[in-house]
């Protein structure tokens, strides 16, 4: 495999989509020696053909607002690759949102997928529109009007999306209600859905879970446990909540939490009533993390900073991609920080990769840490199917075990002659491997 040349020829075709080419570039590198070991993977051309989605769906999403003008926004769904099941993965409702980020989710999910072990493809989706400020009426309008465009792109055994960033509860029953109208039946096509029309329990929590039960299993193979650490998370959605949960659970103490305004720091951890206000802040609309100092006195906020300076035994980078540069990185390992596991979707530059790497630092990405939320969509589909729901304990306990095996793969894959666990190359390459022999089985499609 010519990485080089592959990765010129790609940048031809796709000019200044940063974040996929990063994405694209990264795995290509953790998977060279297996590709290069591999001859049947190149003449079959997996690398040209995995690199590329099977398709991308880009429409016009024309609104009504409350006063009575009308909107527009773009809508996409990328669906990446389904060797090994059909295409899954979230929408995301944002300003940010644009191809090469969607292209770089899809790509990503297609590993994180294939690692949970579950029969399902790689996929992502959204929007340009912000639900911040809007209505319930204006963002249900939305969700119709989003709705009768991608229905025809989606079902059980073809794509099954999930929420994402700004698509909640709320947003996937709007969804689910169109589509329901359109199809004209219940399928269980989307998951993150209500507990009373078809949703599991823990799926709001579960990718916050799944990250900390991947970095306590990290922490194992130093003979370690969350009992007395002191853990740095960034963002305050879901992902966060749950992990906050969780690390509280296992004995840590969580000291921040931050938002697009700064973050926020509270030596006395962040627990009980405090986490239950982190739900209460994100619906809120504000995307602010300030007033909760105005709630807890005791801490502290520091404008327009991440928290990657305060002394932590644990950080879990949960907000988005590139936020952990290679500055953060060098200030987390003088500070003592031993682990660092992405809550995030590519959280880390590839520069502060390099320093956790060079420093040999517990470090595992996002494709592993966070699989614990389409693992858990993944239980819903198959809850879906029977017809069937399990109890929180069960979902539980199967979400824990789906990320012992995640990272038991990674340690097999990624362990290095002087014993350093390259977690990167090993959720790379494991990811990779079962992926690209389910594409040979298959033929050339």
């Amino acid at each position: 495999m010519n990485l080089e040349k592959i990765m010129i020829d790609l940048e031809r075709k796709h000019p200044g989509e940063a974040e996929y080419l990063q994405a694209v570039r990264e795995v290509l590198e953790s998977i060279e020696e297996v590709v290069n070991t591999n001859p049947q993977f190149e003449s079959a051309g997996i690398i040209e053909r995995i690199i590329e989605p099977d398709r991308i769906l880009t429409f016009k999403v024309p609104w009504v607002d409350d006063h009575g003008r009308v909107q527009v926004n773009l809508g996409y769904r990328v669906q990446f690759n389904n060797a090994l099941g059909p295409y899954k993965g979230g929408l995301r409702f944002h300003p940010s949102v644009n191809l090469s980020i969607l292209k770089f989710l899809g790509f990503e999910q297609i590993f994180k997928n294939s690692l949970t072990t579950l029969p399902i493809g790689g996929a992502k989706g959204g929007s340009d529109f912000d639900p911040k400020g809007k209505s319930d009426g204006e963002i249900m309008r939305f969700c119709q009007a989003f709705m009768l465009e991608l229905w025809k792109m989606i079902g059980p055994e073809i794509d099954v999306p999930a929420g994402d960033i700004g698509v909640g509860g709320k947003e996937i029953g709007y969804l689910y209600g169109m589509y329901k109208k359109l199809v004209r039946e219940h399928n269980g096509v989307l998951t993150g859905k209500g507990l009373n029309w078809g949703g599991s329990l823990i799926r709001p929590e579960a990718t916050g879970f799944g990250a900390v039960y991947f970095a306590q299993e990290m922490l194992a193979t130093k003979e370690m446990t969350f009992d007395g650490k002191t853990v740095c998370l960034s963002g305050f959605g879901n992902v966060a909540w749950g992990a906050a949960l969780k690390v509280n659970e296992l004995g840590g103490k969580v000291v921040t939490l931050s938002g697009p305004d700064g973050y926020v720091y509270d030596p006395d951890g962040i627990s009980g009533e405090k986490i239950l206000y982190m739900l209460e802040l994100r619906a809120s609309n504000q995307d602010i993390v300030k007033p909760y100092t105005y709630e807890f006195p005791g801490a502290q906020f520091h404008q327009g900073k991440r928290p990657w300076e305060v002394k932590c035994d644990v950080a879990i980078p949960c907000a988005t991609q590139n936020e952990l540069d290679k500055e953060d990185a060098m200030k987390l390992i003088h500070n003592g920080c031993i682990c660092v596991a992405e809550g995030a979707n590519m959280p880390s530059t590839p520069e502060a990769i390099e320093v956790f790497h060079e420093k040999k630092l517990l470090f595992a990405p996002g494709k592993a840490v966070n699989a614990g939320g389409v693992a858990t969509s993944g239980l819903e589909m198959s809850q879906n199917a029977m017809k069937f729901n399990w109890p929180r304990e069960e979902v539980d306990n199967r979400l824990h075990h789906i990320m012992q095996s995640i990272h038991a793969t990674c340690v097999k894959h990624g362990t290095e002659e002087d014993g350093y666990i390259n977690y990167v190359k090993g959720a790379n390459v494991a990811g990779f491997l079962k992926v690209a022999n389910a594409m040979l089985d298959q033929g050339i499609l």
